[in-house]
């Protein structure tokens, strides 16, 4: 097979899995539903994700490219720190209204991998902390490194919160009530300098 067409394969595969995980869950979604859904062999299955939880993780990595890619080209429209921070909420006010969203598939995948040296607990740890990482870097353009990072982690804290609530069908409450709380953790990050 053709490394093309092995990779598009391999990519209609992660995109199978991630719908079904996504609506379904990680344990309760089988390799066999996938193989069935994706409509592919077994083998093509197993030469690209010998495991299951080798394409949990490729499922996961492709989202978190995705959104990184996403906020990459919303932040190039912001001027200013608060207005990066401002587009990171932008983009969980879309997602939360989307027809499609159901939570966070990264915090669903901790409540089923739980322990941290599983492969999957740490993809969720890649993605959650390269979210707090960018929101630090976007808040030391204007903050001492220390200031900076105590406010991205109350941010990234904030946001799954907001998360949650959404997930629970507040969506209007957890976004407003986020941009509210994240103006304060910043202006009280910029107001000890």
């Amino acid at each position: 097979m053709a490394p093309a067409r092995t990779s598009a394969k391999r990519q209609h595969v992660v995109d199978t899995a991630y719908a079904l995980f996504k609506r379904d869950g990680f344990h309760a979604t089988g390799i066999d539903r996938i193989i069935a859904e994706a409509d592919i062999a077994k083998m093509t299955m197993y030469r690209n994700f010998p495991s299951k939880d080798e394409l949990i993780v490729a499922v996961l990595d492709h989202r978190a490219r995705r959104f990184e890619r996403q906020l990459d080209r919303l932040a190039t429209a912001a001027a200013t720190p608060g207005q990066k921070i401002a587009t990171i909420l932008d983009w969980h006010e879309r997602w939360f209204r989307s027809a499609d969203f159901h939570g966070c598939l990264f915090a669903h995948a901790l409540a089923e991998f739980g322990d941290p040296a599983h492969p999957v607990f740490k993809a969720v740890a890649r993605q959650k902390n390269g979210l707090r990482s960018r929101m630090q870097a976007i808040l030391e353009q204007t903050l001492p490194p220390e200031r900076a990072e105590g406010a991205a982690a109350a941010l990234l804290m904030l946001i799954e919160g907001a998360t949650l609530l959404a997930q629970m069908g507040e969506a209007d409450a957890a976004i407003g009530n986020a941009r509210r709380a994240a103006a304060a953790i910043i202006a009280g990050a910029w107001g000890r300098q």
